[in-house]
């Protein structure tokens, strides 16, 4: 009886083990996932970096609580990727985003990060804000492979809190930019065809 059972459980047991053991290896290095983590971890730094520059430029408490929740929740999430990367066996840092790539995705150029750090005041904010919204909109654009069948589900995860996060943080600093008297900048070509409607 119990060698006629055997068999069955380790058939079943090789099959689990069979389908747990890419998963446990981690995705490949031309995954979605691997792509994904990198450029958002790239994308991400960038975001703090100018929060942490708007922070030492502004007196506007409004913004200053903005850039800090942002700092905040962008380097915890920052960590959290690193960590998917070194548990994967991946390097953290892969080809990286050329010029035109970044500008797709709604990056800051080197220049306007460090042209915030020159600006005081109402001007600080108002940069800061028009490029935010269009770094924020250009990582909306980032989501949609990482959301697709297939991909890991704790990536997904990170992927509807930032499709949540971002999209909430757009609506916010679109109205503080319009009660400095400002508009938004032009939309990322990355940026879903939505976005569009949250800046009118």
């Amino acid at each position: 009886m119990l060698r006629r059972l055997a068999l069955p459980v380790l058939v079943v047991l090789a099959a689990v083990l069979g389908g747990l053991l890419p998963r446990l290896a981690g995705p490949a290095e031309s995954s979605t996932e691997v792509r994904f983590v990198r450029e958002m971890i790239q994308h991400h730094a960038q975001a703090v970096d100018m929060a942490t520059r708007v922070r030492e430029a502004s007196s506007d408490p409004q913004v200053r609580v903005l850039a800090l929740d942002i700092m905040l929740s962008q380097q915890e999430q920052i960590g959290q990727m690193r960590g998917w990367l070194t548990l994967w066996k991946r390097p953290w840092a892969g080809a990286g985003m050329d010029a035109g790539h970044a500008h797709a995705m709604g990056m800051a150029t080197q220049a306007q990060v460090e042209n915030l750090s020159a600006l005081r005041g109402r001007a600080a904010d108002v940069n800061f804000l028009q490029l935010m919204i269009r770094h924020h909109q250009g990582a909306l654009g980032m989501v949609g492979p990482a959301l697709n069948p297939g991909v890991r589900p704790e990536v997904q995860a990170l992927a509807r809190q930032i499709q949540a996060t971002q999209s909430a943080e757009v609506a916010l600093m679109t109205r503080l930019l319009r009660e400095r008297g400002a508009q938004p900048l032009p939309t990322p070509a990355s940026s879903p065809a939505d976005m569009d409607g949250m800046q009118h």
